[in-house]
């Protein structure tokens, strides 16, 4: 896939200015239970070799190619996942069972750990989030202090456009779309394929960005999140994000590239196999 840059839409904010040192903590929450594909942390994924990972350890390794972070932390309330995380050399922080979704869990670990100054929560389904992502993402955050809240958003290409409204048209829950206004402030997300289109689009001018699931969060908008209630759009579309929203706090989206690499979650057991084709087609072990 490949997106454009230009003034149209926002840069994201790119480092066009020198950076502020800034102690940065990724964590990946992870839980076990899930509706729609239960221990999914620890399904196998074979990369080049057929040598299988769990999907919680490629995450950690997605996370480990970012540059300039401080720390890595799993985050989970499960000893399954905590033994496994562990197992190949990772930092685990556990947390309550009581946390409803990943930034509920990242507040609760942020408790736990060293003191930072941004939390990346890479969720721990996107073993194939390119390192630029979060380094763009955090970027974005050096250069505009004001902005506590911000999320990555890709472009559609037109294979990524039609996997969009084919998982919809068969029913299924794949990725989520993200509209925003001119200067990146989200106006909202949806597991539908958001704004409606009518065409067919060109690799340049497709109007739909998938959202990229990874957040970063100073530490005090961690803190108000918990604070907030949820509300029905949370609830309705199962996307953690729209608390901020419904309760009046800006979400800002990062305009990220992908440069050629194909990007998915695994959000369904049906994507193992697409993940597992890139995996191999990025040469990873």
């Amino acid at each position: 896939m490949k997106t454009r840059s230009s003034s149209q839409w926002p840069r994201a904010w790119r480092c066009e200015a020198p950076r502020q040192v800034m102690k940065v903590s990724i964590l990946i929450p992870a839980r076990y239970a899930s509706s729609r594909f239960p221990g999914k942390p620890l399904a196998p994924l074979s990369g080049v070799t057929g040598v299988a990972k769990s999907l919680i350890e490629r995450s950690w390794e997605a996370a480990r190619a970012v540059v300039g972070v401080e720390q890595i932390f799993v985050a989970t309330d499960d000893a399954r996942i905590a033994d496994a995380a562990r197992g190949f050399g990772a930092d685990v922080v556990m947390t309550s069972p009581d946390c409803a979704n990943g930034t509920e869990r990242c507040a609760d670990a942020l408790r736990s750990i060293p003191e930072t100054d941004l939390v990346v929560n890479l969720q721990g389904d996107a073993p194939l989030t390119p390192a630029w992502f979060i380094e763009d993402l955090i970027d974005a955050m050096r250069l505009r202090p004001e902005i506590d809240v911000a999320t990555p958003v890709l472009r559609c290409d037109r294979e990524a456009l039609e996997g969009l409204l084919a998982d919809r048209r068969a029913g299924r829950v794949g990725g989520t779309t993200a509209v925003f206004d001119r200067s990146g402030r989200a106006l909202y997300f949806s597991k539908e394929v958001l704004p409606y289109v009518s065409q067919a689009y060109g690799v340049d001018d497709c109007p739909v960005f998938h959202h990229v699931g990874v957040y970063a969060y100073r530490p005090a908008a961690l803190g108000a999140y918990v604070d907030m209630e949820p509300g029905r759009l949370e609830r309705e579309e199962g996307l953690e994000q729209l608390r901020f929203l419904e309760n009046g706090h800006p979400v800002h989206c990062v305009t990220v590239e992908a440069r050629g690499a194909r990007f998915w979650e695994l959000n369904n057991p049906g994507d193992t196999a697409l993940i597992e084709a890139v995996l191999a087609e990025r040469g990873l072990i």
